[in-house]
């Protein structure tokens, strides 16, 4: 999305939103009818559940949770499945809770629904306040939806703890799709998931704020409730998130300002991330503003703006990331950036992806975009434009961005471009002050790249022969301890399908129908 066009919840002013980019926060999509059987729950298993014909009936009652507050018994909704119980959340958490799997229940977030009280940039009580140390813990199989602008906020030193299993993953969607009434193009119908942490940020909320220090603030807007997140605490800890799905989100809270499925602002590397699908994100796909995140096993399906959108000086390790848009709807695949303006303040951008597969979809200026001054690498990817008219595939904005590496500005250098195959009509486009000739020389200056490759990517996201028998791979080894050997390029081998069980079918791409479709609700019983 573009910086100053796009909505953001986390912005730089109280009473302002500042519009896309590192300014904002954005959403997911929609969902149907399918039914499915309880197989043995275990992480490793790739099940395939049977369809039946019975519908859902309502649980008894809510179960009674930790918190004094309980859960308010709202009665019953019903859909295509069947009768739902549904009970809806506090608006604070205010003590370490469970929200347990029960078959005919649904929960509701209730407005903003925040896990435990802000404690602060500071991990202690120098900056005043203090944690209040809240884990919400949801179980495996549990379907939690929300409406309007509701949305979903861990704040700083609280903690999530939200891991399904490929059997029992967890879904956050909207009522439109508990009631059946999502198509495929359905999307901003709810907020989102928003991780705030107290990891070093930029572009502070206090101008005189030093960038990355405890003085450093940016704000989760759009909330009756002001939210923060920033600080100086590298290994923060916001929890873990594993075998989740995220649909339909991405509310338009006011004018340019809406949520996106997941927002991470200054989460530490205390915070597990993997195997989560965005779907239908009415703004990006996932957007990370500082800090943080390391995450394997990404599916971004049918982002309205960007899918991946990176900034604020953000520290991002991501592998196996599975991009999709949907045919005609969407802006970019990558968008990174740090504000305008505010190219060297520190920490800067640096994310690195291997192991990814991007689908471009939309007639638009360019596929990926970095500027800004940001870092960043791609390694063992394919780029494929399927887009009407072609879209180019690269585009490099900024003197800041392609200058040499210096320490002393934390700055590692150009983008780096390693086993890379680019299947587009266009693979450059001239940006600000970078023409298409320096973007090609610095994707030229990369080992084992291929600008003239040709995909046979098999059912819309699976790698062929081509992609798994890639004659250069680079060994992502190297790069750090985090990212395991893969000796093919794309984000799903096809001897290692990780999709299966979990994930759910779009019109942006379809696992088959063992997954059951995005527009349906699966009834775990």
């Amino acid at each position: 999305m573009t910086k100053l066009s796009r909505s953001l919840i986390l912005g730089s002013s109280i009473l302002a939103l500042a519009a896309c980019g590192p300014d904002e926060i954005a959403s997911p999509g929609t969902g149907g009818n399918v039914i499915i059987n309880n197989p043995t729950p275990t992480p490793t298993s790739t099940p395939t559940p049977t369809p039946t014909s019975a519908l859902v009936t309502p649980a008894n009652g809510c179960p009674t949770i930790a918190d004094a507050q309980g859960l308010a018994d709202e009665g019953t909704i019903t859909g295509p499945e069947g009768e739902w119980r549904v009970c809806a959340t506090p608006q604070r958490f205010n003590t370490s809770s469970t929200l347990p799997r029960v078959p005919g229940l649904l929960y509701r977030l209730n407005g903003q629904v925040n896990v435990g009280t802000d404690g602060g940039a500071a991990p202690d009580a120098s900056d005043g306040l203090s944690d209040t140390d809240v884990e919400l813990t949801i179980e495996p199989g549990v379907i939690i939806y929300a409406s309007g602008s509701s949305f979903l906020n861990v704040t700083r030193g609280n903690r999530i703890n939200a891991n399904g299993t490929a059997a029992l993953p967890i879904i956050f969607t909207s009522r439109d799709n508990v009631l059946g009434l999502n198509n495929a193009d359905s999307s901003g119908q709810w907020g989102g998931v928003v991780l705030s942490g107290r990891a070093p940020v930029t572009d502070c909320f206090q101008p005189a704020a030093t960038p990355g220090t405890v003085s450093c603030e940016r704000q989760v807007e759009g909330a009756a409730d002001p939210a923060f997140f920033g600080g100086a605490t590298d290994d923060d800890n916001s929890g873990s998130m594993s075998f989740v799905q995220i649909r339909y989100s991405g509310f338009v809270l006011s004018g340019d300002s809406e949520l996106q499925s997941l927002t991470t602002g200054g989460t530490g590397t205390g915070t597990q991330l993997s195997d989560i699908q965005s779907i239908n994100s009415s703004d990006d796909g996932v957007e990370f503003f500082g800090g943080y995140v390391n995450m394997k096993r990404l599916i971004v399906a049918g982002a309205e703006d960007d899918s991946l959108d990176t900034d604020t000086g953000v520290k991002a390790n991501l592998q196996f990331v599975l991009v999709a848009q949907r045919s005609g709807v969407g802006d970019g695949i990558i968008e990174a950036d740090s504000t305008n303006g505010l190219e060297d303040q520190l920490p800067r951008q640096n994310t690195t992806i291997a192991n990814g597969t991007f689908i471009q979809r939309k007639d638009n200026d360019q596929a990926i975009r970095i500027r800004g001054g940001a870092d960043y690498g791609l390694y063992n990817t394919l780029m494929w434009d399927a887009s009407a008219s072609g879209t180019a595939c690269i585009r490099i904005d900024n003197t800041q961005t392609v200058r040499s590496a210096d320490t002393g500005l934390d700055d590692v250098g150009p983008p780096r471009f390693f086993s890379v195959a680019l299947d587009c009509a266009t693979d450059f486009r001239d940006g600000s002050s970078v023409t298409a000739a320096s973007a090609e020389s610095l994707f030229d200056a990369g080992t084992g790249n291929n600008k003239s490759y040709t995909n046979t990517i098999v059912n819309g996201y699976l790698n062929g022969t081509s992609e798994d028998g890639f004659a250069d791979i680079f060994d992502v080894t190297t790069l750090g301890s985090f990212f395991e050997a893969a000796d093919f390029i794309g984000a799903v081998e096809a001897s290692n399908d990780w999709t299966q069980g979990w994930t759910c079918d779009s019109s942006a791409i379809s696992f088959g129908n063992n997954t059951g479709n995005c527009t349906s609700i699966p009834v775990f019983n």
